[in-house]
């Protein structure tokens, strides 16, 4: 298996709100050819890290900007399609006038590249298009903003569109459903496992009386 990671630091923006972020980008695939799981702040280590590989695709976790806002560049320098599930579209539109993305993230598809292959869980609540990709042959998935080390990704009034009861019922719906010594790659900060995870999603679900 062939699993990479580059880091990337820059600006988080949504309406009012602006944080310094270290995104993670993650690079699955062989020797030929990658999957690259989004695209954040400075396109220029992806492209050092995919070496002259064929990028199968740019896919995008969600559509907050710090995931996406080089995804444009990176398409041109790798010559890749940018993937998106179309619930997350508006926010597409916030950072680009005059791109589109190539494809739709739908639930249930499944990407493939370098010989492994990812099914696609659309798991709304950071985002309404929020998606996480499961390597079941490895086990390991990449949950993008939606699970941390620590639990559920953000909501809150700051985060327009996200909802904590949605976030929740996405990761109990079909995270936990996982074995729970699946590797969980995050798109910020350390990487964790579904077992690690757990108990705080379903405390946190408890506490908020969320069926």
């Amino acid at each position: 298996m062939t699993l990479e990671l580059v880091t990337t630091d820059g600006l988080f923006r949504l309406d009012e709100l602006e944080l310094e972020v270290t995104n993670n980008i993650w690079l699955l695939g062989d020797d030929r050819e990658v999957m690259v799981f989004d695209a954040a702040h400075d396109h220029r280590p992806i492209v050092e890290a995919v070496g002259g590989r064929r990028v199968e695709a740019i896919v995008l976790t969600h559509g907050h900007s710090d995931h996406i806002d080089r995804a444009a560049a990176l398409r041109e320098a790798v010559d890749a399609p940018i993937l998106l599930h179309p619930a997350d579209r508006m926010l597409w539109d916030r950072v680009y006038e005059d791109e589109t993305p190539d494809g739709e993230l739908a639930h249930g598809a499944v990407l493939a590249a370098g010989g492994h292959e990812l099914g696609v869980f659309h798991t709304p609540g950071h985002s309404p298009g929020s998606c996480c990709f499961h390597d079941g042959a490895d086990g390991l998935m990449f949950s993008g903003d939606t699970l941390f080390k620590g639990g559920p990704g953000a909501t809150g009034p700051k985060f327009t569109y996200s909802d904590e009861p949605t976030i929740l019922r996405s990761i109990r719906g079909f995270l936990l459903t996982l074995p729970g010594e699946t590797i969980v790659h995050t798109g910020h900060g350390e990487s964790t496992t579904i077992e690690a995870e757990h108990q705080t999603v379903l405390d946190r679900m408890a506490e908020l009386g969320v069926d």
